[in-house]
């Protein structure tokens, strides 16, 4: 039997008006505050017999023996999947945020544009995830060489994105070293699956590496400083950390320092926004739902973003359980669904 059927309807509009209250208040909610809230004709011992059967399903708790209640990780759970009335977002923010994701910038900079602009609207802490394409094909690679052994590397991937970066290599190349391995890996490699290139081929050209001459040594060189710095969209660009600093509590301090370690180190977050990636649809994580001891206090919203019709990354905010779910959902769903756009229209 599931938690509707067991919960009265009365009860539900009492732990809907609760639910409401702590998140506008953050204090525990009084039995004579929620009679006046939920607008019943009840009586305040009334409302505390509701609450003594809420509590003991475990979707309501007491801090302190005299004091009100709080939502429990499983009061936030099912409010959010039963009781709650998703707000629409006002057409004027819509256009303001679809005018900012403008599809004449290159996708780092609508990546880096949807994440503030997403910190900045729910004022929680935004991720982006880097585009993650079935297959990132290599079309041509060139590599130009700079002073004190940097070299510029000019990548052209899919179908017209270029990339450029710079790689610091072990020794100076000359410019005919550099051209005769940008000759070689063209013309082995142009076309291929860049994720292929870097899997198999440098492993293939490590082994054989005591029966190279000078270039294909400078070639295997080229290879594994570029490609290993080639992301996979296994990244992602985050904004508006500090204001979960004014959403903790004193106690809280130390799962702060946590979620900002790993914010640095990126394994955790990324391995959550992979969830939502397979998900493909908007997925809610409350407290311990996310797996993660350092986000038992915090809230995650995801939802994903799709270009040519294939979902290709996710974004997201993260805050504190006590959250406008029905402010902050469709913010995160319509930002991707823009994001989305934006990079269609680019490609």
């Amino acid at each position: 039997m599931s938690r509707n059927q067991i919960i009265s309807e009365r009860a539900q509009c009492l732990l809907k008006a609760l639910v409401g209250r702590y998140i506008r208040d953050g204090q525990p909610v009084s039995s004579r505050t929620l009679a006046r809230d939920a607008g019943l004709d009840l009586s305040p011992a009334t409302v505390r017999n509701v609450m003594a059967d809420l509590e003991d399903l475990q979707l309501v708790t007491s801090p302190h023996v005299s004091a009100g209640r709080i939502p429990t990780m499983l009061g936030y759970r099912f409010f959010v999947d039963s009781l709650l009335t998703i707000e629409s977002m006002d057409s004027a923010e819509v256009q303001r945020l679809k005018k900012q994701l403008d599809p004449d910038k290159n996708t780092q900079g609508l990546l880096e544009t949807a994440s503030t602009l997403l910190s900045e609207v729910t004022h929680l802490a935004s991720v982006v995830m880097l585009p993650r394409r079935e297959q990132i094909t290599l079309r041509q690679v060139e590599f130009l060489p700079l002073s004190d052994n940097r070299v510029l590397v000019i990548l052209v991937i899919n179908e017209r994105e270029v990339q450029n970066r710079i790689i610091h290599t072990e020794r100076t190349y000359t410019p005919a070293e550099l051209q005769q391995a940008t000759n070689y890996l063209n013309s082995a490699f142009a076309g291929q699956d860049l994720r292929r290139v870097k899997d198999n081929l440098l492993k293939e050209m490590n082994e054989t590496r005591e029966n190279m001459n000078r270039m294909m040594l400078a070639a295997v060189e080229m290879a594994d400083k570029t490609f290993n710095a080639q992301p996979n969209g296994d990244d992602y660009v985050v904004a508006g950390q500090t204001h979960l600093l004014s959403n903790t509590e004193n106690s809280n301090i130390e799962t702060l320092y946590q979620l900002f370690e790993a914010f640095n180190h990126k394994r955790d977050i990324l391995h959550l926004l992979d969830q939502g990636l397979k998900a493909q649809a908007l997925q809610i994580y409350i407290g311990r739902e996310s797996g993660y001891e350092m986000l038992k206090d915090y809230s995650v919203i995801t939802s994903p973003y799709a270009v040519g019709g294939q979902v290709v990354g996710v974004l997201g905010v993260i805050g504190p359980t006590r959250m406008f779910y029905e402010r902050i959902i469709p913010m995160v769903d319509m930002t991707a669904r823009l994001l989305g756009a934006a990079l269609d229209h680019r490609h």
